[in-house]
């Protein structure tokens, strides 16, 4: 036999697909991007900066993370296409490159009160199974061990077509998790029937006091005058006890009103059915504060808690149940897991560690599985989101993040940052939208945009190095280094606001005096009780103004001016000016556009393509009447008011013809927390999460209060947008305001007054206070986390 030829080990020369280790972007103008080229380097970090609203979501998000999403649904079927999301192709000349993309984003989970940290990760489902096939005594499949499946038993006649039809009698079970009680909530409500209705009076005289039921024309009051099951002229008191009872728990049953045909229920099922099912959170504020005011929240007497079923918590592994299970710390559940032998399930166990271990490697070991998902905050929401993507076997993916290192403490930064290295060691391409210097330090290549915000962002400052972008002559470049030092000497306290015996979440009998009269600044790693204590100690109430992360609800309709009330003293004024109704000047009211209904765009429904939006031929996207431009004030029309930047419009009713006072205290509010760039008609939907909060922070700056609380005001804010948030602050202090932030950013901390530090370390390793004192005492301690950080810091 002759030997095998031997093989040429010299390289092959290179193909044409070599050349593709590029993604290339060429004239997007997304928002507010300026005909943007920018080549970004595949299998490499590359992090984006700049000023909020410098175009950075723009860039990445809106258009190399769309568009890749878009090809991709392309591939699938029209049908397939009718049920996903659609999206428009970006406006660019040319994307070439793209790999898949999956995007890691700040969106909160849903609020759904179903919803918690193991229903939105496969942990939950996981955990279910197991129980299903070693839980002792076995009571049913999975979703017996499920608080969201109830348990159905049903018996009838049935007719089988079989040669000859038979009935036959069947019998259908079906074993749920669900507790019956409290329909798998954890909690069940006790209703103030006083603050439903004045029982003084008859429904005829407009008995209810529920938002939105006092019209006798309301259709859901007629409902109820006109039932038949009571009498709508006589006063609620005087009901007999039947009907009291129909009233309150009668049965849905359908009545005529009025001709039409509608459906009767008793008063406290409608409202279990159409409010309180619904996240309070969610809620306008008004709904919000009748649900506060009427509705006890309690512990379900029947599951203590735990959503489920009796039969379900009886099932048991090694003396642990599922709800046992669910309330461990992660950390301690990782461990309970590991210490399982079944050989039976041995890959769900595999899986099962790996996915609780991908918790605590993200720093969310102290979280329970039981947690409802809409408690998370946006940075612990967007690791949870992580972990399906930590042991993925995928490489040559384009991972999008969203300021991963938002929420986190500088302790945990370190190890973000490990995690994304790892994902990018694996070959893939990682974009980082970010402003922490912790995490741009480690990128391979820098895109920096700017060079303001708004109008005045849009292009390209730098690509390079790191250290290129030091040198660079940026903004973010010469902020690149900045530390800010610690205060020589603080503000004395005016009194105190004393916490004693907090117990909430993980919080252990914590006693402290919270300074008045400066900026306290509350520290500690993620999960370490921060936010347990401040809200849950500090009631946002008479005098206490609090301002949390929480999402900023708002359609394409919705803008700076809408949501800051900015815009009724603008009408009034027109109106006023011109001696019309204020109703003329909205362009969701008498005023729009009858062409495209004050959308200023025509939208053209394309299945399951992307809807078409043009511009509205009639009021060429001005959104408002042609009649209703004919009114000016000041020489301006309202469209042109609306088009102007929170700059302008603060100098133009400042004085002259069109001075509003009203309108002018609003404006100084936006333009103190560094949104004069904003026009005032710019739909919410396209604003960064800086500006959100900052929009947030400018409207509660009006209430009254001597208290203000707030939950990281630095996420999404630039290293040169700090600067101007610590001014903002010392003014709020100097003008007789308490300030109390809960924080992670040192400049923050460096600036504060007084510092109280929670730890040691998170979850049941945490809830105490560590450190009390001002940032100095801190920083010469290093006795703990937060202060061997703050000293590196500052240099110390």
């Amino acid at each position: 036999m002759s030997k095998a030829t031997r093989a040429n080990t010299q390289s092959p020369a290179p193909r044409g697909g070599d050349r593709h280790d590029l993604i290339r972007v060429h004239g997007a103008r997304v928002n507010n991007l300026k005909d943007v080229s920018v080549e970004i380097p595949k299998r490499r970090l590359t992090v984006f900066t700049g000023v909020s609203g410098s175009g950075k979501s723009s860039l990445v998000f809106d258009t190399i993370a769309a568009e890749s999403q878009r090809l991709i649904n392309e591939t699938y079927s029209a049908f397939v296409q009718g049920f996903m999301p659609t999206l428009a192709r970006p406006e660019v000349d040319v994307l070439e490159g793209l790999t898949t993309a999956i995007v890691v984003d700040q969106q909160r989970m849903g609020a759904d009160p179903r919803s918690t940290v193991g229903t939105a990760t496969d942990a939950g489902a996981m955990l279910r199974i197991l129980f299903s096939r070693l839980g002792e005594p076995h009571i049913g499949p999975p979703g017996a061990y499920a608080f969201n499946v109830p348990s159905v038993r049903a018996s009838g006649a049935i007719t089988v077509e079989r040669g000859a039809k038979t009935t036959v009698k069947a019998t259908f079970n079906r074993t749920g998790g669900m507790c019956a009680r409290c329909e798998g909530r954890g909690s069940v409500t006790d209703i103030d029937l006083t603050q439903l209705y004045d029982d003084s009076k008859s429904l005829a005289e407009g008995a209810f006091t529920i938002p939105g039921w006092k019209s006798d024309s309301q259709w859901t009051v007629q409902v109820y005058a006109q039932s038949g099951f009571v009498d709508p002229d006589k006063p609620i008191s005087r009901y007999t006890k039947k009907e009291m009872r129909d009233f309150l728990y009668g049965e849905p049953v359908k009545v005529k009103v009025n001709g039409v045909n509608l459906t009767y229920e008793g008063l406290i099922p409608k409202l279990q059915k159409s409010i309180l099912s619904k996240d309070k959170e969610a809620m306008q504020p008004h709904i919000r504060a009748f649900v506060e005011r009427a509705v006890t929240f309690t512990t379900c007497p029947e599951c203590d808690g735990t959503r489920l079923s009796e039969g379900a918590r009886s099932s048991k592994i090694d003396g642990i149940s599922i709800a046992d299970a669910c309330a461990m710390q992660i950390s301690d559940l990782a461990a309970w897991v590991r210490g399982l032998d079944a050989p039976s399930v041995a890959p769900l166990l595999d899986a099962l560690r790996q996915t609780l271990d991908s918790f605590v490697e993200i720093g969310l070991g102290y979280l329970s599985l039981d947690r409802p998902s809409g408690t998370l905050s946006g940075g612990e929401a967007q690791r949870v989101k992580m972990i399906r993507h930590l042991g993925s076997s995928l490489t040559d993916v384009t991972y999008v993040f969203d300021e991963p290192t938002i929420g986190l403490h500088p302790h945990d930064i370190q190890r973000m940052n490990a995690l994304l290295l790892r994902l990018r060691d694996k070959g893939n391409t990682v974009l980082v939208v970010e402003h922490k210097p912790e995490t741009i330090a480690i990128a391979d290549h820098v895109v920096d945009l700017g060079p303001g915000a708004g109008t005045g962002g849009g292009t390209i400052c730098f690509e390079g190095t790191v250290e290129g972008l030091r040198t660079g002559g940026t903004i973010t470049g010469r902020h690149f280094g900045d530390r800010a030092a610690v205060k020589d000497t603080v503000r004395e306290p005016t009194g105190t606001l004393e916490i004693r015996g907090a117990t909430a979440n993980n919080l252990r009998e914590v006693d402290v005096d919270v300074p008045l009269g400066v900026l306290t600044v509350v520290t500690g790693v993620a999960g370490s009780g921060k936010s347990s204590l401040v809200h849950g100690s500090i009631p946002a109430g008479e005098g206490v103004v609090s301002i949390d992360q929480g999402a900023i609800r708002g359609s394409r309709r919705s803008n700076p001016a809408t949501y800051t009330g900015l815009l009724d003293p603008i009408r009034k004024a027109f109106a006023k000016a011109n001696g019309v109704k204020p109703a003329l000047f909205s362009a969701n009211s008498e005023g729009a556009c009858p062409g495209c209904n004050g959308a200023g765009v025509v939208y053209t429904d394309l299945a399951m393509m992307a809807a078409v939006a043009t511009t509205c031929e009639e009021c060429e996207g001005k959104r408002f009447q042609a009649a209703v431009l004919e009114y000016r004030l000041g020489g301006r029309d309202i469209s042109e008011v609306l088009a102007m930047s929170v700059t302008e419009a603060e100098e133009f009713f400042g004085a002259g013809e069109a001075a509003t006072p009203a309108a002018h205290r609003i404006l100084g509010r936006l333009a103190d927390v560094g949104l004069g760039y904003l026009s005032l008609g710019q739909p919410l939907t396209t604003l960064s999460g800086g500006e959100r909060q900052r929009l947030k922070l400018a409207t509660h700056m009006a209430e009254k209060g001597g208290v203000y609380v707030l939950d990281e005001p630095t996420a999404g804010l630039h290293l040169a947008d700090v600067e101007q948030l610590l001014h903002l602050l010392d003014r709020l202090v100097d003008s007789g305001k308490s300030v109390i932030v809960v924080e992670h950013h040192q400049a923050v901390m460096a600036h504060a007054d007084w510092i109280i530090d929670l730890g040691p370390g998170a979850g049941h390793d945490g809830g105490r206070v560590v450190f009390e004192g001002t940032p100095a005492e801190l920083v010469a301690g290093r006795t703990t986390l937060t202060g061997e950080h703050l000293a590196a810091y500052v240099g110390a």
